[in-house]
């Protein structure tokens, strides 16, 4: 699993400045979802229903605030497929990212489960904690050279790009000003070698555990934390792709006046993501990092080969939300546009899925839960999702008609569902009276979302047969799950 990838950053997927042949191969050899979207657009929620096979509002992950620690009544007490597994036999290690519930960790036997300073690997920061360890072991940090910053993620030298907030500003200019930044702030080429990257050491650590286990029955999780922000690749991805060789995304002038998202994400502020040169840079690095997670996937599954694991595993690729990468003016995810929600999704398992399959139905990472517990054969346990054999094997046509994404972040101030069926997506409010514009747009006429055919649309009215379809499904899909939202759903006005 990767961090922010979009359904768009493969070469399989269409994508012909992007070379990703290792995920290709993965794809060709099993089944390709082309309609695969997250759960929640944000890391904490949709990781939460991957790993339970439950929505966001049933098993109570909404924000990333609630992760680890966090305790309230209620929330995410169902078990992980992990830790049914565990149950049934397996052996089960996670490496990389955790971002959830760190009561359900307990069921990994990573060898190493803390940090030399004491922090779990499944707590806030551990994988950071863990890798920093590694960095101070294998490439200890020195003095800044001139028109070198320090990264506040790894915390060794990078080279800004004039994305970065801090570009043309120097170390001291910093400390004296007492400037701060998050990780999307940062932009630019690390300054490390390749070996000791974040993508290799967790890469790494994911095939000494498949070396370590190849005479027991396991499940391990690789879960990268790139190509999620801070967009700093190393060498030789930090320039495989020359930036004045990008090109801007087709919405990124996107005035936004009839859509929810005017002000998403800062957009009004951070307006070097609406220029059409700067962005670039992030598409070039953003790029090199997928890439380098490639080349590791490569290795994993040539691991897998070498051990002669390959026929009787099941292997999945999947990302936990997109990234809007200056698309309408925006970074990050947080919304329902198709840079965000729409992620790449493929399942191999020789012998038991056929290769070279396309499923074009619309499907969930909710269902990964069902579909894995299927397929290795340990019963059934409830799950909002639905094994997804059926779609692959053609013989469920109900399932896949339509993909339902939640966002319940601060309540009906935003958009918090978004449907999309045949091609048509809805963008709504779970409440009556909530102000936020509502959505929908033609993906089939207007792929890069650029025509809210509602909203403010003097001719809405036209479109109500469609909407009012949609609203149908949305209705059907949260009557199903139990949603406390469903009167409010039902009465909003579309048009």
């Amino acid at each position: 699993m990767t961090d922010q990838q979009r359904y768009d950053a493969l070469s399989i997927a269409g994508n012909s400045v992007l070379k990703t042949p290792n995920l290709d191969r993965l794809a060709k050899q099993g089944a390709m979802f082309k309609n695969a979207y997250t759960p929640c657009a944000v890391c904490g929620p949709a990781r939460s229903s991957i790993l339970t096979g439950t929505t966001v509002e049933n098993n109570g992950m909404k924000t990333n605030d609630r992760a680890y620690d966090y305790q309230q009544n209620g929330l995410m007490t169902m078990p992980t497929f992990d830790e049914i597994l565990s149950g049934q036999g397996y052996h089960c290690e996670y490496y990389g990212k955790w971002h959830t519930q760190s009561s359900h960790a307990t069921v990994y036997k990573n060898p190493q489960k803390t940090a030399r300073n004491g922090k779990s690997i499944f707590g806030p920061e551990g994988q950071s904690y863990v890798y920093d360890d590694f960095l101070n072991q294998k490439s200890p940090n020195r003095k800044l050279k001139e028109g070198e910053l320090y990264d506040t993620f790894t915390h060794r030298p990078y080279k800004t790009n004039p994305l970065d907030i801090f570009h043309g500003i120097t170390d001291a200019e910093i400390k004296q000003q007492k400037l701060k930044s998050i990780q999307p702030d940062l932009n630019g080429e690390l300054l490390i070698n390749k070996k000791f990257s974040m993508t290799a050491f967790q890469a790494k650590q994911t095939i000494e555990a498949l070396e370590r286990l190849k005479d027991s029955t396991f499940s391990i999780t690789c879960s990268f934390h790139f190509p999620h922000a801070p967009m700093l690749p190393t060498k030789p991805y930090s320039n495989r792709y020359p930036a004045k060789n990008m090109v801007a995304p087709f919405s990124i002038s996107d005035d936004m006046e009839n859509s929810p998202y005017k002000k998403a994400n800062g957009r009004l502020e951070h307006l070097e993501y609406s220029d059409p040169e700067k962005i670039k840079y992030m598409i070039s690095s953003y790029y090199g990092l997928v890439s380098e997670v490639d080349d590791w996937v490569g290795k994993i599954l040539n691991k897998l080969d070498e051990l002669g694991l390959a026929e009787n595993t099941l292997v999945i690729f999947t990302s936990d939300h997109g990234e809007m990468l200056g698309a309408h003016g925006l970074r990050e995810k947080n919304v329902f546009y198709e840079e965000s929600a729409h992620i790449p999704l493929m399942i191999r398992f020789p012998g038991e899925i056929e290769k070279n399959k396309v499923v074009n139905g619309y499907i969930s990472t909710v269902d990964l839960f069902a579909t894995i517990l299927d397929y290795l054969k340990v019963g059934q346990n409830k799950s909002d999702g639905k094994s997804l054999r059926g779609v692959m094997e053609g013989t469920d046509l109900e399932h896949g008609k339509y993909v339902v994404t939640e966002w319940d972040y601060r309540g009906d101030i935003e958009s918090n569902y978004m449907i999309v069926k045949d091609g048509w997506k809805l963008i709504i409010p779970y409440s009556e009276n909530s102000t936020v514009i509502n959505a929908m747009y033609d993906l089939n006429t207007d792929p890069y979302e650029m025509n809210n055919l509602i909203g403010k649309n003097p001719e809405k009215l036209k479109y109500a047969e469609e909407a009012e379809d949609l609203r149908k499904c949305l209705l059907e899909w949260l009557k199903k799950n139990k949603s406390a939202h469903l009167d409010g759903v039902r009465k909003r006005k579309l048009i």
